[in-house]
C-alpha cells in the first residue's frame, strides 16, 4: 500500500502556477496563427493586395514557425529560459504594432514573420520550463494544461478576434494582441523558475542528443498523425456546408466544437501520457482514423458533424502534448531544442496537410477528398507509432 500511494500522490498534485499562466501565451501564439484566416478580406481591401496575396500571410507564419522554432531554440542556448519567453513575448508584441502600423505588405509580411520566430521560441522553451516545474511525474500533464491555450484560442480568440477585426479592423486586433503579450511578460518572468543547477549547454551537444533512432521516428509519426486530423480541421467548413447543409453563419460553431474538444483533449491525453506516453499516442491517433472515416458517410447529417468534429477535437489535440512531451523523454540532454523540433514537426504536419487537402479538394472526390487525405496521412502515422512500440519493446524500454 505505500509504494502504490508513493507512486499515485505526484499524479494528483496541483501544478505549478507557472503552467497556467504559460497557456496564456500559448493561447496568444495560436490566436495569431489562426487570425488571418478569419480577416483575409479586411487585410486585402486594406493593404489593396489580392486574397491569394493576403494568404501569403499565414505561409509566412507557418514557414517561420517550421524553420524558426528549432533555429530560435539554438539561438536562445545560453540564455534563461525566463528571459527566453520574455523576450519572445515582446519579439511578439514588436511584431504585431510593426504590422499594425505598416500600410505596405511586404512590411506586414515580414514583421508576420518575425512574430512566427517569437512564437516558435516561447513555445519550446514554455514547453521545457512548464515540464521542469511540474516534475517528471507530472510532466505531459503540465504540457496537456499549456496546451489548453490552443483550444482556448479556437473557441474563443480566433472567433472574438475576427468579430473584433470586423468592426475596429485587424490593426485593432493586432493591438490588442501586442498590448496582451506586453501585459503578460512580466507576469509569466515573476513565476517562471530560475534555471537552476543548468550546465552551459554546447550546440553540437545539443544536435548529438536529438539524433536517435526513436526521435526520428516521433518526428515522422508526428508529422503523419498532425497533418491527418490537420487536414480534416482545414478543410472543415466546406464539409460543413456542402455535406451537411450547416448555413454558413453558424460554421464557426463547427470550429467552436473541435476547440472546445481541444481543451478536454489536451488535458486528458497530458494525464494519461505520464504513465503510457506512447499507448497514448497511439490511441489518439487511431481515433482520428476512426472519426475522420465515419466523418465521410456520416457528415450529411448535421448533428453528426458536430458530434464526430468535437470527438475529433479530443482525439487529435491530444496529439501534441504526448509528442512533445515524448521529444523532450527521447532527447534529455537537450528538451528545448527537442520541444522545438515537436513544434516544427506539427506545423510542418499542418502544412503538408493543408497542401494535399487543397489538390484533393479540387479532385473528384470533392470536400471528401481531404478527409480522405487525412484518414491515409494519420493510417501511415499509426503504422510508425507502431514501429517505435516494436522498437520499445525490442529494447526493453519503459514506455
Amino acid at each position: 500500500m505505500t509504494t502504490i500511494s508513493t507512486v499515485a500522490a505526484p499524479t494528483r498534485q496541483r501544478l505549478p502556477f507557472v503552467v497556467p499562466l504559460l497557456a496564456i501565451g500559448t493561447f496568444l501564439m495560436i490566436t495569431t496563427e489562426y487570425i488571418v484566416a478569419g480577416l483575409l478580406q479586411e487585410f486585402a481591401g486594406d493593404l489593396h493586395v489580392s486574397l491569394a496575396h493576403t494568404g501569403l500571410l499565414i505561409t509566412a507564419f507557418a514557414i517561420g514557425m517550421i524553420v524558426g522554432s528549432p533555429v530560435m531554440a539554438l539561438a536562445t542556448l545560453r540564455l534563461q529560459r525566463r528571459a527566453t519567453l520574455v523576450l519572445a513575448l515582446l519579439v511578439f508584441a514588436a511584431g504585431h504594432i510593426v504590422a499594425a502600423l505598416s500600410s505596405d505588405f511586404v512590411a506586414v509580411l515580414i514583421a508576420r514573420a518575425v512574430t512566427a520566430l517569437a512564437a516558435g521560441a516561447f513555445w519550446s522553451a514554455a514547453s521545457v520550463v512548464a515540464t521542469h516545474a511540474a516534475g517528471p511525474a507530472n510532466s505531459a500533464r503540465a504540457l496537456g494544461v499549456m496546451m489548453s491555450g490552443v483550444g482556448l484560442a479556437t473557441v474563443a480568440g480566433v472567433p472574438l478576434g475576427s468579430f473584433a477585426g470586423q468592426l475596429v479592423g485587424w490593426r485593432g486586433t493586432f493591438w490588442a494582441l501586442a498590448a496582451l503579450a506586453v501585459l503578460a511578460a512580466p507576469v509569466i518572468a515573476r513565476f517562471t523558475p530560475a534555471d537552476a543547477g543548468r550546465s552551459t549547454p554546447s550546440i553540437r551537444a545539443e544536435l548529438r542528443a536529438i539524433t536517435n533512432r526513436r526521435m526520428a521516428l516521433l518526428v515522422v509519426a508526428t508529422i503523419l498523425a498532425t497533418g491527418g486530423y490537420m487536414t480534416a480541421f482545414s478543410y472543415l467548413s466546406p464539409l460543413a456546408t456542402e455535406r451537411a447543409g450547416v448555413p454558413s453563419w453558424a460554421v464557426p460553431l463547427v470550429f467552436v466544437a473541435f476547440g472546445l474538444g481541444a481543451i478536454v483533449g489536451t488535458n486528458l491525453a497530458g494525464r494519461c501520457a505520464d504513465r503510457r506516453p506512447i499507448t497514448t499516442f497511439i490511441a489518439a491517433t487511431a481515433g482520428t482514423v476512426l472519426l475522420m472515416a465515419l466523418l465521410v458517410p456520416l457528415s450529411t447529417n448535421t448533428t453528426a458533424i458536430f458530434v464526430l468534429v468535437f470527438l475529433l477535437g479530443i482525439a487529435g489535440m491530444g496529439i501534441p502534448p504526448v509528442g512533445t512531451s515524448l521529444a523532450v523523454r527521447f532527447a534529455h540532454a537537450a528538451p528545448t531544442l527537442a520541444a522545438a523540433i515537436s513544434v516544427s514537426a506539427f506545423n510542418g504536419g499542418t502544412a503538408i496537410g493543408a497542401w494535399l487537402g487543397a489538390s484533393a479538394l479540387e479532385s473528384t472526390l470533392g470536400v471528401v477528398g481531404p478527409l480522405t487525405v487525412a484518414v491515409i496521412l494519420a493510417v501511415l502515422g499509426l503504422l510508425a507509432l507502431l514501429a517505435m512500440a516494436v522498437m520499445r519493446m525490442t529494447s526493453n524500454v519503459e514506455d
